[in-house]
């Protein structure tokens, strides 16, 4: 009788991106592992990355200049022709505005700090302060406090706290819900439009978002994109609101609930099979030497809320959903599994609990590991091209037993890696660049 399997060591290129992907997500064989630049918010590259990788690729045309898609974390674009050259699996359905509340549009000229010519989005603030440092305002509107700050020299922003004094007897959980709001139809047009443009025009997994979904998600907790926050917005008060004001946070996330599976209706409704994946919940949980909430905690306070939302999405619809959580959430991932996640990023093996192996064998049949492939605090940027080469074949071979692993860097690739690095990143998972 012929034996028809496919060679784990030659396998050929049989499957379409969108098919290798959703394989990767059901734990079963793929032909190659699926890779993915820019299809999230947590895995793509600084847009002078993107910048030199466009060069050194052939792909940058006279003058080019790269669109900061994503301000606050100053995230290039990845584009189909990169998408192309790379062979990358996985797109991002677009988000009608950015973290800052305003709209990718209306693209203006800039140079970044670091000397990188780019485009940003026409209510982007260019115009530095005194000391050089370059702000950012909710909305565009420089009449209201400034909400990110990025220091002269730097290569992100920072959420400004805009915290007013908290009074425990008046305090209202919808304050902490303003952002939270049903999606209204300009949102879902955009959503429509662009999840029928990608599936049509491309056989890439789509990821999406869509509002309230992430319970407690630090990054939200300052509201860059508000005028004028309300409730606890400030970083340390929040954590420290999680022990000392836990029956306030249930509430806030019991309506925050609600408001996400109203969402996800009309998302679906607008969307429906065609995105593949959606990106859930940004709360880090973790650090890179403890947790910020112990596994009975996180039962408590955030899995109720999270299993609801997953739960709807599971019954009703073909989509798989992403827990993000940086640092060493190895006690916490039991707890993930039970709220109903699919895939967990970043996958930080080089803290304490997160080796590969262990992670594989503990958990690799019932969650989907998207990251870990190689560390972007130290191999990447301050390895040789050899070292990178020899991390990223180790941890394909290691997160690839199980048949659920999904390539890329452990988070967003930094400013000033070198491109060489990047490069030998992508020619160790077969990458012909």
């Amino acid at each position: 009788m012929k034996d028809n399997t496919i060679s784990a060591e030659n396998k050929p290129d049989l499957m379409g991106s969108r098919q290798r992907v959703l394989a990767a997500l059901n734990h079963r064989e793929v032909d190659r592992v699926p890779v993915d630049l820019g299809g999230t918010h947590c895995s793509g590259a600084h847009v002078s990355v993107i910048t030199q990788l466009r060069k050194a690729l052939g792909l940058a045309k006279r003058d080019e200049r790269v669109k900061v898609i994503d301000i606050y974390q100053m995230l290039g674009e990845v584009s189909p022709d990169l998408i192309e050259a790379l062979q990358l699996d996985i797109v991002m359905l677009p988000a009608r505005r950015n973290m800052f509340g305003f709209e990718n549009a209306g693209w203006e000229k800039w140079r970044t700090f670091d000397g990188t010519d780019v485009l940003v989005p026409g209510k982007f603030n260019t115009k530095p302060e005194p000391n050089g440092d370059i702000l950012q305002y909710p909305q565009g509107d420089t009449s209201s406090p400034a909400s990110g700050r990025m220091p002269k020299g730097g290569f992100y922003f920072d959420a400004i706290v805009r915290q007013g004094p908290i009074d425990d007897s008046n305090l209202n959980p919808e304050d902490n819900l303003e952002e939270f709001t049903i999606l209204g139809e300009d949102d879902l047009k955009h959503y429509e439009k662009h999840a029928d443009d990608l599936h049509k025009n491309t056989n890439l997994a789509i990821v999406a978002g869509f509002p309230g979904t992430a319970f407690g998600d630090i990054a939200l907790v300052p509201a860059p994109f508000l005028k004028h926050p309300k409730g606890i917005r400030d970083i340390e008060e929040w954590y420290i609101s999680t022990i000392t004001r836990r029956n306030y946070i249930k509430e806030v996330f019991a309506r925050q609930a609600e408001i996400a599976v109203e969402n996800l209706k009309l998302a679906f409704q607008a969307v429906g099979d065609k995105i593949h994946i959606v990106w859930m919940d940004g709360s880090d949980l973790s650090s890179q030497n403890s947790l910020f909430c112990s596994p009975d905690g996180y039962r408590e306070l955030y899995l109720p809320y999270a299993k609801k939302v997953n739960d709807w999405i599971h019954a009703n619809t073909k989509w798989k959903t992403i827990k993000h959580c940086c640092g060493g959430c190895e006690p916490l991932i039991e707890g993930f599994i039970e709220a109903g996640y699919d895939v967990l990023n970043p996958v930080q093996c080089s803290v304490a609990g997160m080796q590969p192996q262990h992670l594989v064998d503990k958990f690799g049949d019932r969650i989907v590991f998207w990251g870990g492939g190689v560390d972007t605090q130290q191999t990447l940027p301050f390895g040789t091209p050899d070292e990178v080469a020899g991390q990223v074949r180790e941890r394909v071979k290691i997160f690839s037993q199980k048949n659920g692993f999904i390539f890329n860097a452990i988070h967003n690739i930094q400013c000033g890696t070198p491109v060489e690095n990047v490069l030998a990143m992508f020619r160790a998972i077969g990458r012909k660049v």
